[in-house]
């Protein structure tokens, strides 16, 4: 296991000491001391695995595909932007914006979140995108989703509280977003259905969650005593009657 200490260290620099180790062949990477350094992770390919502690900055695994990367704390904001590959595991909370464009990997969250996390989210016949979030989300969750798969959880919100902010799922137009817990209709855009589960989206909840739960040191029966409300896209192209062509 190679110990980085961050602290101090400008964040072009630090960047390029893991970089280096992970080509080397590092496999194990510890970064301690971290207080907001940028682009931590950003286009790494591989199969390392970097523990952060401490609170990385902005962007952290843009463009990422195939390292796992764990922040022993809160995240900030544009986490994952157009990851490709690859695994976060946050056990805080996190900001605006995560899952930007994001191809594929998975990104979970013990906390909560803010603004427009998963906006233009993709998923191709070869890959499919995660993001679980363990607490409550802001406006625009789920903002023109176009593929992968989002999991709201809302494991600390009171009973009958809402887990999402205004216009969820507005402009949505692939993939799939489960809450756990009851929607209300006027939270979503008029692009969105809201239905019940069928066996394949029950299995598709077990496989995510299993995992999520076995890196968030969660009860995965805890987890599914709840049931969950599914959100799909009612239409493949919510604003073609917008174009005149």
């Amino acid at each position: 296991m190679l110990e980085i200490n961050a602290k101090g260290i400008y964040y072009r620099d630090l960047n390029a000491m893991i970089r280096e180790a992970v080509a080397k062949g590092e496999k194990e990477i510890v970064v301690k001391g971290v207080n907001g350094q940028y682009y931590i992770g950003d286009g790494l390919v591989g199969n390392s695995t970097i523990t952060i502690e401490g609170v990385p900055g902005n962007d952290l695994a843009a463009f990422m595909d195939g390292p796992t990367i764990r922040i022993k704390g809160n995240g900030q904001d544009n986490i994952c932007n157009t990851m490709n590959g690859g695994k976060v595991i946050i056990e805080g909370n996190a900001g605006d914006v995560l899952g930007y464009g994001m191809r594929g990997g998975k990104l979970f969250i013990r906390g909560s979140v803010g603004y427009r996390v998963a906006i233009h989210m993709k998923g191709t016949k070869k890959q499919s995108p995660t993001i679980v979030v363990g607490g409550t989300a802001g406006d625009f969750f789920g903002e023109y989703m176009a593929g992968g798969v989002l999991i709201l959880l809302g494991l600390d919100a009171e009973d009958g509280a809402s887990l999402a902010g205004d216009y969820l799922g507005t402009g949505m137009h692939g993939g799939l977003i489960y809450v756990r817990g009851e929607v209300d209709p006027n939270l979503c855009g008029a692009e969105v259905g809201i239905g019940e589960m069928d066996d394949e989206d029950r299995a598709t909840l077990k496989e995510t969650l299993t995992e999520y739960c076995k890196d968030m040191s969660l009860s995965f029966d805890d987890v599914m005593k709840k049931d969950f409300k599914k959100l799909y896209p009612a239409s493949l192209r919510p604003y073609g009657n917008l174009y005149a062509y």
